[in-house]
């Protein structure tokens, strides 16, 4: 019996609009400018343990800045979480699902939200490209990586 292994869960609870912002510092008068906006798009995933039970909160933070002729047009920030039951994943694995597999879940939601609200504030629609969080989440492990060989190599040469 001690040989059992508890079967892997993964399961949304409730995906929910954490923090929701748009600021148009520049209008009225950047719609009398030609649109050719520089747009900077900011992505980010945070988790934490909610309780004992398995439950999880990601939050995944998206930041669009648009500036024309370097003034900005608009800023949004959305933070679109979820709680997610997570059962039998743990360690790296668990790393992996709530970096990829939760931010997977909640991106639609939030590129939704962001281009509502440019729409409403009278600027054409955002339509954000699809984000492999899997590609993202390998680059994170790679800079971590060679951030720690760099500190390592750090302590050694001052030791």
């Amino acid at each position: 019996m001690a040989d059992e292994q508890v079967q892997q869960q993964f399961a949304m609870q409730r995906i929910y609009t954490k923090d929701i912002s748009f600021e148009s510092p520049a209008t009225p008068d950047v719609f009398k400018k030609q649109w050719q906006p520089a747009v900077n798009v900011d992505l980010n995933t945070k988790s934490d343990k909610i309780d004992d039970n398995g439950n999880f909160e990601v939050v995944l933070s998206v930041t669009i800045t648009a500036k024309v002729d370097e003034e900005t047009a608009f800023l949004v920030e959305v933070q679109q979480a979820g709680i997610f039951m997570i059962a039998g994943i743990e360690g790296e694995d668990l790393r992996r699902v709530l970096g990829t597999a939760a931010p997977n879940i909640l991106f639609p939601y939030a590129r939704e939200s962001i281009d509502s609200l440019c729409v409403k504030g009278g600027f054409p629609p955002v339509m954000l490209a699809p984000v492999n969080f899997e590609a993202l989440y390998q680059q994170a492990l790679a800079q971590s990586a060679a951030q720690a060989g760099e500190a390592a190599e750090g302590e050694s040469a001052t030791h």
